[in-house]
């Protein structure tokens, strides 16, 4: 079957719906029925919970409590790298940035002006520059952590459709992470600026970032940007900066010239947090 069939039924399913009650499901304390979902997805997915801070799948009262645990100390040590890996998942895709154009998948490319939102003028810094987009499994640790030190400058949350992100849907949705919902965080940084995107999916019950909270819901249906000019939000390298009720992907952008991918890198290859991702030219 080939991955445009594939995913057809996404085109059909309510999203927003299925969306909106697995959020409240993840928010629900139920008690035993909760302690039940999380064991299951646990032995489902195969969760590592020896490397959770708190590995006591009866005490999380509610599911999104234990989607997004905290590691335990030590577990993730910060590369001595410049650039680290900012999640634990898979490497869907990273390279050159063609102008303006994205590589998604094989027949498929995205620009990054329509990733950002539409402003052309904060995708045009990125013109030639490098990207890489990182997917979450279900059983990654879902919180996301800076790749370098970075002052924030600007969030804009631009709304948008939740299919899949997974590698089947990448394959089969022309356009797909510049067509679903998603968090764009603008940061400055040594290497100049750098954009980190959390990218929403089905299920994805919110995003959230560490000086702002949820940011989704509500879900708006209008671009919304926050500027943090002079406020001096600064985040340091392996820092926590946002966090996923159930699981996503996350796109990095970089300027041209300033920096260069771990030669072992290669599409498909799982990462963790905190690993050596760049260093710079």
């Amino acid at each position: 079957m080939s991955d445009r069939l594939a995913v057809l039924p996404q085109y059909l399913l309510p999203k927003q719906a299925l969306t909106a009650f697995a959020g409240r499901v993840a928010h629900a304390r139920g008690g035993e029925l909760t302690t039940r979902l999380i064991r299951w997805f646990v032995g489902r997915y195969q969760v590592n919970m020896a490397e959770a801070a708190n590995p006591d799948i009866a005490s999380y009262d509610t599911f999104n409590a234990f989607f997004t645990r905290a590691l335990r100390d030590g577990v993730r040590p910060q590369a001595k790298a410049a650039l680290t890996c900012p999640v634990d998942g898979a490497i869907s895709q990273f390279g050159a940035i063609k102008q303006d154009q994205i590589f998604q998948a094989k027949g498929h490319h995205y620009s990054t002006t329509a990733l950002v939102g539409g402003d052309a003028t904060l995708a045009a810094q990125f013109a030639h520059g490098q990207f890489a987009t990182i997917y979450l499994s279900p059983r990654d640790y879902h919180r996301i952590h800076m790749p370098c030190d970075g002052t924030l400058k600007r969030m804009i949350y631009v709304p948008g459709a939740l299919f899949s992100v997974n590698p089947t849907t990448a394959r089969g949705v022309p356009g797909l992470f510049a067509r679903n919902e998603r968090v764009v965080c603008v940061f400055d940084t040594a290497h100049g600026p750098m954009v980190l995107t959390l990218v929403g999916a089905t299920i994805v019950g919110s995003m959230a970032t560490t000086w702002h909270g949820v940011v989704n819901p509500p879900r708006r249906r209008e671009v919304t940007e926050w500027t943090y000019e002079g406020q001096n939000v600064v985040l340091k390298k392996g820092e926590e900066m946002g966090r996923f009720l159930l699981g996503s992907t996350v796109v990095l952008l970089f300027p041209q010239h300033s920096m260069a991918f771990n030669q072992d890198w290669h599409a498909t290859k799982a990462v963790r947090l905190g690993e050596a991702m760049s260093t710079p030219r």
